[in-house]
């Protein structure tokens, strides 16, 4: 009776829309500001020099040759391939590995368990720029005893990241809301731990794994720092590499400058288009419990 009563009051009516107004107005705003840039940067692309170093908005007409210059002038075609086969060493890496770490912390017991969980979480607040000259040195270090060399080549590129304390915790998150149930039935069909995850865990964390490879390989993709630090040639750095480079070569032709960073980032916008749907669920499920 009083919901009756709240719900026919037009100043509780009003307090309330009010406030929606203000939250969609808020999210509204927030919307415009991520992608007025990334609009901007594709009718940039499209247009001729004289048009995006002037205050033209839109082209007149698309210039579509753009990204082919930018393409042979960047020499993206080496810089691109470079990229694929790091991000995908890399985000295998991360699969296998954050995957075992994650089941081990949220399925298995053993000594010393949360508190090695919470160090691992501690990583997290470490700058990554801090972790720079370790993990240099340990590549070298590495790189000498290894029948590979690491420095300019893919291991020193991809091997330090195949763990991420992020990850793990994204995983530990799905894995500990797998029913118990489960596990038991499991038991009594004689598997283990190792079988359980490969017939069962791993099947339904499909929206979790898919989360994790994908910020696993946008942080590959833009990853640029420590692809200089590790490599003195161009043999091995990656598609940030060249757009950089190509940033400080093209000068004052903004209108290349514009379609170089499109082709740089399309894979990115790709990917998260195909498995956007498992993106959002795997963190509507993994973030929001534990």
């Amino acid at each position: 009776m009083v919901d009756q009563v709240a719900d026919s009051n037009p100043i509780t009516r009003h307090r309330i829309d009010l406030g929606h107004l203000m939250i969609y107005a808020v999210l509204t705003f927030g919307a415009l500001l991520a992608i007025v840039p990334f609009l901007y940067m594709i009718s940039g692309s499209l247009m001729n020099l004289t048009e995006a170093t002037g205050r033209a908005v839109i082209p007149s007409v698309p210039q579509w040759d753009n990204y082919r210059e930018a393409w042979v002038g960047a020499n993206f075609k080496d810089y691109f391939l470079n990229s694929v086969i790091i991000a995908t060493i890399t985000v295998s890496g991360q699969l296998v590995f954050c995957t075992l770490a994650g089941y081990a912390f949220a399925r298995i017991n053993f000594p010393a368990k949360s508190f090695l969980f919470t160090l691992m979480l501690a990583t997290l607040m470490i700058p990554e720029a801090v972790t720079w000259i370790p993990n240099f040195i340990t590549v070298v270090w590495l790189g000498r005893v290894s029948p590979i060399p690491w420095i300019n080549n893919w291991p020193a590129l991809t091997i330090p990241f195949m763990a991420s304390a992020f990850s793990i915790f994204l995983l530990r998150q799905f894995f500990l809301q797998v029913p118990g149930e489960l596990w038991d039935s499991a038991q009594i069909d004689g598997a283990g731990h190792l079988r359980f995850l490969i017939r069962i865990a791993i099947p339904l964390a499909k929206p979790a794994l898919l989360t994790v490879a994908l910020f696993s390989f946008i942080g590959s993709w833009n990853a640029l720092a420590w692809p200089i630090l590790v490599t003195t040639t161009p043999d091995w750095r990656p598609i940030s590499y060249g757009l950089s480079s190509f940033l400080e070569e093209a000068g004052a032709l903004v209108h290349l400058q514009m379609a170089g960073s499109v082709i740089t980032i399309l894979p990115i916008l790709i990917i998260y288009l195909l498995i956007q749907k498992q993106f959002v669920e795997g963190i509507a499920t993994t973030g929001l419990k534990g």
